[in-house]
Parts: structure tokens; sequence; C-alpha cells
């Protein structure tokens, strides 16, 4: 009789704790849900009306309470950085990808290209882009200063190369995002043309096409590009 009871006993701390590990699953994927829906949320609230848009809004399309919503994503700053986390991871494979390249020139091409598709393909990557370089934190500084010694690198690599045109500028590239931008947020589901305008950015960069040297460099970096964060207004680029 004793061992029947003790048996008994032990299936039933079995199934109590086979119970609390089903709940503990079960939160952790309502967890999981929710913050899909948080970035899937955040992703098309910020297209329509930029990275300022009010978090509530955000809470709102996904179905989720702010508390939620906060509870997974303190700052504005995450947010935006999570919603497009893989946008940005996809950026800094280019680049990297771009380096190793054996023909810097096809490097450079394919790393605008991919950063270009990505505007094309989300909407609001673009200021979540440019607001990707402040430094936040000294992570963030670092992330950037690698960036830009990287992309520098490139430049130079392949106007030794002798492909792309000697007075190119690593600043170029924020005219590049800033002309094409606008195209995109005019024509959102016009492909063609921002691969034609992209197409010719990237023929005009051609040592073969240069047939006289540009004007001096802009003053754009990637951390001031005029990119406005609220669809509803934007900012002045610097004057020359």
């Amino acid at each position: 009789m004793d061992a029947i009871v003790r048996l008994d006993r032990k299936r039933e701390t079995v199934i109590a704790e086979s119970s609390r590990i089903t709940a503990r699953d079960g939160v952790r994927a309502d967890a999981r849900r929710n913050r899909e829906r948080i970035l899937v949320a955040a992703r098309a609230v910020f297209a329509e009306h930029g990275i300022d848009a009010p978090m509530a809004t955000v809470a709102r399309r996904a179905g989720v309470g702010v508390a939620t919503l906060y509870r997974h994503f303190p700052t504005r700053d995450a947010l935006v950085r999570g919603a497009f986390a893989q946008q940005m991871e996809t950026c800094a494979r280019a680049l990297t990808e771009a380096l190793a390249a054996p023909d810097p020139w096809q490097g450079f091409q394919q790393l605008v290209e991919t950063v270009c598709a990505l505007q094309r393909e989300e909407r609001g990557f673009s200021a979540a882009f440019v607001a990707a370089f402040p430094e936040s934190t000294s992570e963030h500084a670092q992330s950037r200063q690698r960036a830009e010694r990287d992309f520098t690198t490139l430049v130079r690599r392949a106007q030794a190369s002798g492909a792309l045109r000697a007075d190119f500028h690593p600043s170029d590239l924020a005219v590049v995002l800033l002309a094409h931008c606008g195209l995109v947020t005019a024509l959102p589901d016009d492909g063609a043309a921002s691969r034609r305008l992209v197409a010719y950015l990237l023929q005009s960069f051609r040592t073969d096409t240069a047939k006289k040297p540009l004007p001096p460099p802009t003053a754009l970096t990637l951390r001031s590009l005029p990119i406005a964060t609220d669809s509803s207004q934007g900012q002045r680029p610097p004057r020359a």
C-alpha cells in the first residue's frame, strides 16, 4: 500500500511539474508572438508616419497594450532598432562582403544596390538607417566609426583599381541615399524607377564616364542626412 501511495504522489508531482512547464512555455510563446506583432506593426507605422510616430499607435496596430510594448522595447530607439534589425544586419553583411570581393568595383556596386533595395522594400528604413548613426552609446559610436572606415577603404580600393572615378567622395553615398529616398517616397510602388536611378548613379561613378571634374563634395554625412523621421515634416539640407 505504501508503495502505491508513493507512486501516486510521484505521479502527481510529475503532472504538476509538467503543468508548470507547459504554462511557462505558453507564457513564453505568447511573449514571442506579442514581440513579433509589435515589430510588424512598428515597420508598418514607421513607413506611414515616420519613426517619430507615437508608441501608442504602434501598440494599437499590434493589438497589445502600451505596457506590453514597453516591456519588450523600453525606448523608441530600441523599438526602431528591433524593427529594422534584419535590414541593419543585411547592410553590415553587405559591407563586409564588399570589402572581401575580389573586384572592388563589384563590391562597391553591390553595396549601393543592396542599401537602395532596402530603402525601396522598407519605406521606414531610410530614417531608421540614419537614426542608427548618432552616438547614443559607445557601442553605437564604435559601430558607426567602423562602418565609415570600412566604406572609405572600399572607396579607395575601387579608385585604385581604376573603376571608380578619382573624385568620388565617401560623402557621396549620403547624396545617393537622399536622392533615392526622395524617389521611393514619391513612387513607393515603382521598383523600375528605383532600379533605373541607381543604375544611372552607378554609371556616373565609373571612371570611364567621367568627362569633367565634379564640384566640391557635400558636407553631408550619414549622421546628418536630412531624411525626415516624421512624414509630416522634414529638414532642409545644409547650404554649401
